[in-house]
């Protein structure tokens, strides 16, 4: 009666087997089990979308098919390690390892392996896991924390930068005050020395140059809201070359302005322009900082009703793929910085009416990027505000509205 009620409880063969089809069928993760010679036994609807084999394909076959070939070369022999040792490396530990599909390609995975004794033997069950999505949302993690950490660091350089401007200022003062002091003391005498007189009146001069690229400079990091006014490009270029040629990065490099003497005033804010073409510059230099003619010209004309202003170099030129991502943030090339320069640039130019384009040009004929800026609305109108205290004749950064 015992024997009767115990066979009539027991679930059918049959039953069972749907069971196991029905959940490997519908597994998330890729399953596969394998006898102790390392031939895979069992290979899921999930193994066949990771790895692109058909279960036929690979049932009898040994499992390392599926690794790449440092790991299956490996394989064999931690299987035998283990069976002789019961020394366990992966069995029971979850891990990350790669896999290997029947294209070749090779993807990271989360293996974890069990082990099961069975009549036929004993068996390995892996359970694998395609984890190439969230290694890519690390990996964009890892680069935003990055970028983060390098605007900070810039933010405080600008906050540096202005600090310092602010500090040199007081002791150049002081100098041009000792040197004027001088210049009276030597030419006040019965019989001046003239030549200490013209030496004198020079180290004023370049005293008087440094304080204004001084204060060039604190206008160029200061955070503030955009101001736009009437503006001679001409002068906005002069200044910009000023800036460009500090310190020895333009050493051997002919760097010079080509102006069309009708350049037309502009309505736009001096100081973000001047940060276009500082950048632009900049980059012109050390395109050419590799190359025998070291070349940098920016020209400037009336182009309809746009100012173009053009900074060309003679250096390799941009290739030709890395043109539709080169206005792109964070996309730059360069191993220093962020890859926004350009994109700043650009943005900059087209809310000012304009835009910022590039001619790559030929391999070693250099690049050109065209900066446009539109004349109208014209100096009498301006295009943010009313600024009825504004000097129409002001016409260069470095003068400024009046009180």
């Amino acid at each position: 009666m015992r024997d009767d009620h115990t066979r009539s409880m027991a679930v059918p063969p049959s039953v069972s087997e749907a069971r196991l089809v029905s959940v490997l069928g519908t597994a998330v993760d890729g399953i596969v089990v394998m006898d102790d010679h390392g031939r895979i036994i069992l290979f899921n609807k999930a193994c066949e979308k990771l790895f692109g084999y058909s279960a036929d394909e690979v049932r009898g076959r040994n499992v390392k098919m599926l690794m790449p070939r440092d790991y299956a070369d490996a394989h064999d022999g931690y299987l035998s390690h283990y069976l002789e040792t019961g020394e366990k490396r992966i069995i029971g530990i979850g891990r990350e390892v790669r896999g290997r599909h029947r294209d070749g390609t090779e993807f990271p995975i989360e293996l974890s392996v069990g082990e099961a004794a069975t009549p036929e033997g004993r068996q390995f069950i892996g359970i694998m896991r395609d984890i190439r999505s969230r290694k890519a949302v690390e990996r964009r993690l890892a680069e935003a924390q990055a970028q983060l950490v390098s605007i900070t660091r810039i933010s405080a350089l600008d906050e540096m930068g202005a600090a310092i401007a602010h500090e040199l200022n007081q002791p150049l003062t002081a100098i041009m005050l000792y040197l004027q002091a001088a210049r009276r003391k030597v030419a006040a005498g019965d019989a001046p020395d003239d030549k200490l007189v013209e030496i004198v009146d020079k180290g004023v001069k370049e005293a008087e140059r440094a304080s204004q690229i001084i204060q060039r400079m604190r206008q160029f990091v200061e955070k503030r809201e955009p101001e736009r006014r009437c503006v001679s490009v001409a002068a906005l270029i002069e200044e910009c070359l000023d800036l460009v040629r500090l310190g020895d990065a333009c050493d051997g490099v002919d760097i010079a302005a080509e102006l069309d003497p009708a350049l037309p005033e502009i309505n736009a804010d001096p100081v973000q322009i001047q940060q276009v073409l500082v950048n632009l510059a900049r980059n012109a230099v050390e395109a050419v900082r590799k190359v025998e003619r070291k070349r940098v010209r920016i020209a400037a004309r009336l182009a309809g009703a746009d100012v173009e202003i053009r900074v060309s170099d003679s250096g390799g030129g941009v290739p030709a793929e890395v043109v539709p991502s080169l206005f792109k943030a964070f996309s730059g090339s360069k191993r220093r910085g962020l890859g926004l320069g350009l994109t700043i640039s650009r943005s900059i130019a087209q809310n000012h009416g304009g835009d910022l384009s590039v001619e790559p040009m030929g391999a070693g004929d250099g690049a050109t990027f065209v900066l446009r800026l539109p004349v109208d609305p014209p100096c009498d109108m301006p295009a943010d505000r009313p600024a009825p205290d504004a000097d129409p004749d002001e016409t260069t950064l470095t003068k400024g509205p009046k009180p």
